[in-house]
């Protein structure tokens, strides 16, 4: 973290500095939206050096992301209102289900763009960015209302029920959801723009726009909130305003860029040629994700209803149980950040490397990025273990929700070194233009297999909420193991295997 201040605060410092001696305000901010150089040329320099350069940013940039999303479930937490605590942090799933189909299918863009920027390619690189911007407004308007539309209906169906009064959780939630579905375009025009800026090596920008965005976001929880008192309503107006704010920043970026991702108003439109080849990788990693997301609202069902035993009443264990896996899923989303920062690398360093039709330097930055998120994965772990108790009391020092995240944290911890199999391999593959065979990996172990897996032991097993939860680890075990063999002894990263660019 101090790393990204400082990158941040040099940058600002040095564009300061420039911006001073011409004395003029509107060129000091078309300096720091349209820099002259922020591209990464991944196909040429140090592997390893690559990585880091291109991942260190998007690293800083998610652990804001990631921040003001914590800060949203803290300042609740502090509210001593167990309801409201449980409602936020347990509605991913169901935000996940149309984020998660449109994160995939702008992966697809990534991936077609970083090809034609390796192979040089400039004139389908402008046509490939309008077509992935015109694309993300058409489904932006069109999840909105899917999103504001299907919300009574996905919590009932991972809560087992819409009781609890105006103050229970499903009440909570869908106040949440509905207010967040209603502004998710400007999540959705943040990560496609910021996705077309990584795509050429760019991850500098995204994360000075999530520096801005989420100290916003943090400003308004506490004005919403502590001052206003308007609880998980607050919090949604300040993740909505937030996200619009990002996504201004880097659409106007785009705009004002001189790179060959320059974003015109008048050559917005569909070449369905390059549409057809985002959809190839895109669409089957956006099911693989909603497909995912989905069937994690079943995972949250069964954890909404676990028996804690003891005098608990049903609606108190609920709150109880929810609200332990919220604590245990705020630091958990932390922990995957390096992994995820390293394996996004690995996919536009792969892509550009195959548009340069440059395979074994391909394949050694896969086995670099491995090495280095597997580094990562073994200090996280060892941390969160020695402070498991301090971890689950952040959020909400409710003692039995401190005692049943502590449990979680204990068990399920040691298990992310298989996360880092999975995220890596699956991102190269992605990088080589190979998105079913992830797809089809990850639907049969974290959909397929966990589902068998929570319904045995659930039924026959144990209902309680260790065993339960014991389903994730045992999903990341089972893809991991499969996604290595595959990319290993199937797959073969050859030029047969690379989308055509021409």
């Amino acid at each position: 973290m101090p790393l990204a201040y400082g990158i941040f605060f040099r940058e600002i410092s040095d564009q300061k500095h420039n911006f001073l001696k011409e004395g003029d305000l509107l060129t000091a901010v078309k300096r720091f939206f349209a820099p002259k150089k922020q591209e990464l040329d991944m196909t040429q320099g140090g592997i390893a050096g690559n990585i880091i350069k291109f991942a260190l940013p998007l690293l800083a940039g998610n652990l804001f992301q990631q921040l003001y999303n914590m800060v949203d479930t803290w300042v609740i937490g502090q509210t001593g209102d167990n309801a409201a605590f449980a409602a936020v942090g347990s509605v991913a799933p169901a935000i996940n289900i149309l984020i998660g189909f449109f994160m995939g299918l702008s992966s697809g863009a990534g991936v077609v763009i970083s090809q034609y920027y390796g192979a040089k390619k400039e004139d389908k690189v402008h046509d490939a960015v309008h077509t992935s911007v015109m694309m993300t407004l058409i489904i932006g308007v069109v999840f909105t209302i899917v999103g504001v539309a299907m919300t009574p209906y996905v919590l009932k169906l991972m809560l087992r029920s819409d009781g609890g009064g105006e103050t229970g959780v499903f009440a909570h939630a869908k106040s949440y959801l509905t207010i967040y579905f209603s502004g998710m375009i400007g999540l959705m025009v943040y990560n496609i723009c910021s996705g077309i800026m990584r795509a050429v090596g760019d991850s500098q920008r995204p994360f000075y726009f999530l520096v801005i965005s989420s100290i916003i976001n943090i400003v308004l929880d506490w004005v919403f909130v502590m001052w206003c008192d308007m609880s998980v309503v607050g919090v949604a107006l300040a993740t909505v305003i937030a996200q619009l704010t990002s996504a201004a920043l880097a659409f106007f970026s785009l705009i004002r860029t001189r790179s060959c991702v320059r974003v015109f108003f008048k050559d917005l439109k569909i070449d369905f040629g390059i549409l057809g080849k985002v959809v190839k990788v895109g669409i089957p990693a956006g099911l693989q994700m909603a497909l995912t997301s989905f069937s994690n609202l079943f995972v949250q069902s069964y954890i909404a209803n676990v028996n804690l035993g003891g005098d608990f009443s049903p609606e108190t264990m609920k709150e109880i149980s929810l609200s332990s896996w919220t604590a245990y899923s705020k630091v958990d989303q932390l922990i995957f950040l390096p992994v995820q920062s390293i394996s996004l690398s690995v996919t536009t360093f792969v892509a550009q490397n195959l548009g340069m039709r440059n395979v074994e330097r391909a394949k050694k930055g896969v086995n670099i990025g491995f090495l280095m998120g597997a580094c990562a994965n073994i200090s996280l772990i060892v941390i969160v273990m020695l402070g498991a108790s301090v971890f689950a009391g952040i959020f909400n020092d409710d003692p039995d929700v401190v005692k049943y995240a502590t449990i979680l944290f204990h068990y399920i911890t040691p298990f992310y070194f298989f996360t880092g199999i999975n995220q890596v391999f699956s991102a190269a593959l992605r990088g080589a233009g190979n998105s079913r065979a992830p797809m089809v990996i990850m639907l049969c172990t974290f959909v397929g297999f966990r589902q068998l897996y929570l319904f045995i032991v659930s039924n026959y097993i144990s209902n309680g909420l260790l065993p339960i939860a014991l389903g994730y680890p045992a999903g990341w075990v089972t893809c991991a193991m499969t996604t290595i063999i595959y990319y290993k002894f199937i797959f073969k990263m050859s030029k047969s295997r690379i989308i055509e660019v021409g």
